[in-house]
């Protein structure tokens, strides 16, 4: 399958730095796997819960735990595999999306500033926000980035050294 930037470089037009988004976007999914399992060891530790009719009411909330649980991480993993993050030599190219693509391609001439945002989780573990601020007042956030002081680095060398 072909991916969105390349399909769509203008004549001329190269890439310059591709970003990812980070691992961090899977751990709600695995936090919930997780908790279920906790669930199920805790469940089966009680001799008595299989005699009596409480049963039903042990084994539903963490058979939806997993699933819960495996939906969060399929969505994750479709978010991943779906979202490009392109600095090209003419523009910077967000795209986002599997059956519903959500796109923004934001010219170099039309870039003010880029943001970075990072808690001390995303400090330590290497994520974060980028912010681009358009002319006009757009903003757009990009949530989760790996690395994003190095993706606003790589924009700012391209947007600002033309």
């Amino acid at each position: 399958m072909a991916k969105y930037v390349e399909r769509n470089l203008l004549d001329d037009e190269q890439v310059v730095y591709k970003g990812t988004l980070h691992w961090i976007v899977f751990i709600p999914g695995l936090f919930l796997i997780l908790m279920g399992v906790l669930l199920t060891m805790a469940g089966y530790s009680i001799p008595d819960l299989f005699d009596s009719g409480w049963i039903v009411f042990a084994v539903l909330p963490v058979v939806f735990i997993y699933i819960k649980g495996s939906y969060v991480l399929f969505v994750a993993l479709i978010k991943s595999i779906t979202t490009e993050l392109a600095i090209t030599s003419t523009r910077i190219i967000v795209k986002t999306g599997l059956i519903r693509r959500n796109t923004t391609e934001l010219l170099h001439s039309k870039v003010e500033s880029l943001n970075v945002n990072q808690s001390i989780t995303g400090r330590i573990l290497g994520f974060g926000t980028v912010i681009i601020n358009g002319t006009g007042g757009i903003k757009t956030p990009i949530r989760h980035v790996s690395k994003p002081l190095e993706f606003r680095k790589q924009a700012m060398n391209t947007v600002f050294d033309q």
